[in-house]
């Protein structure tokens, strides 16, 4: 990438020069700004945080447990190898570390706050299906015996044949939100949007042959695959719990990406789209160049224009 960060663009009917400076939209001279008109955005971030609250304290639907189900729910109850703190340092705060030594370089807080406000909202919707699925299903863990009877005396019910639990009561209900698995639904959101996003910013898909860069971009996505296999492991999740978590985060993950940049494979795939729509008005403000009409995209600007200031990644 070019130190200076800075190319020129050609107008069509006269040879003269119109420097850009890609380091022109930076947290101080357009952060207030982009923040403001994202203000409902982040309203929205912040009632699903509540929501996804909620979710977690009200109980789950404890479904029908007998005693011929037990053969496949006597797994041993272990603690977590990836324990439910390090979940949002894996899946939030290290896709925003990416986010900002890219901005080091580039400079662009149209790129800083749309990567981050697309995390989030990728993570938090994420997080509010899975847990709404989790109350809805009730499906006990493969450790939900212990969790039920620690002292590994069964107790059914003589009319119903439902399990009579006598064990810790937040360990009965956690025992109960087996599906979807949430290490893994929120590993993969976040990581799934930090793969998307890196695969952009490095040109993983301009045809150059180069597999390098595939391994990149499969890095992320194989940490949520590890994060997803230790719930198994661990005997947290039957291993549907651990597909379905994955299929939803990385599906939520690329809806919110594409909802901010173009799609990785695109010419303008390497920045999001608000910084060609600003870079379009101001060209247009500037009276400066007169695009031809072929070249112009009426939201985000020019492709084969914006294209020369991706620089090289």
């Amino acid at each position: 990438m070019s130190n200076s960060l800075e190319e020129c663009l050609v107008s069509p009917h006269k040879e003269e020069k119109m420097p850009i400076q890609l380091g022109a939209h930076t947290i101080r001279s357009h952060g207030f700004k982009v923040a403001r008109f994202h203000m409902h955005d982040w309203i929205i971030l912040i009632l699903l945080a509540v929501i996804e609250v909620i979710l977690n304290v009200i109980h789950p639907f404890y479904r029908f447990v007998g005693q011929d189900m037990m053969t496949d729910l006597k797994y041993p109850l272990k603690s977590n190898t990836v324990p439910f703190w390090a979940v949002p340092v894996i899946g939030i705060l290290l896709p925003i570390a990416i986010f900002i030594v890219i901005y080091i370089f580039r400079r662009d807080v149209y790129d800083l706050h749309h990567a981050i406000l697309g995390l989030l909202f990728a993570v938090l919707i994420t997080g509010v299906i899975t847990d709404a699925i989790k109350d809805a299903v009730g499906r006990p863990r493969p450790d939900f015996f212990w969790r039920c009877f620690p002292d590994g005396k069964a107790v059914y019910n003589n009319v119903t044949g439902n399990v009579v639990c006598h064990g810790v009561k937040s360990v009965i209900k956690e025992g109960h939100k087996s599906f979807p698995s949430g290490h893994t639904s929120w590993s993969f959101a976040g990581l799934g949007f930090a793969a998307w996003y890196i695969a952009g910013k490095i040109k993983a898909f301009d045809r150059s042959g180069h597999v390098a860069k595939l391994c990149i971009v499969f890095l992320p996505l194989l940490v949520a695959a590890l994060v997803g296999i230790s719930r198994v492991d661990d005997y947290w999740h039957h291993w549907q719990d651990v597909f379905a978590g994955g299929l939803l985060g990385l599906t939520v993950a690329s809806f919110c990406y594409l909802q901010f940049f173009p799609p990785p494979y695109s010419t303008d795939g390497w920045g999001p789209h608000a910084f060609f729509h600003a870079l379009a008005e101001t060209n247009n403000s500037s009276n400066h160049l007169t695009p031809r009409p072929m070249e112009v995209d009426t939201h985000y600007g020019s492709s084969e224009r914006n294209g020369r200031l991706a620089g090289d990644w």
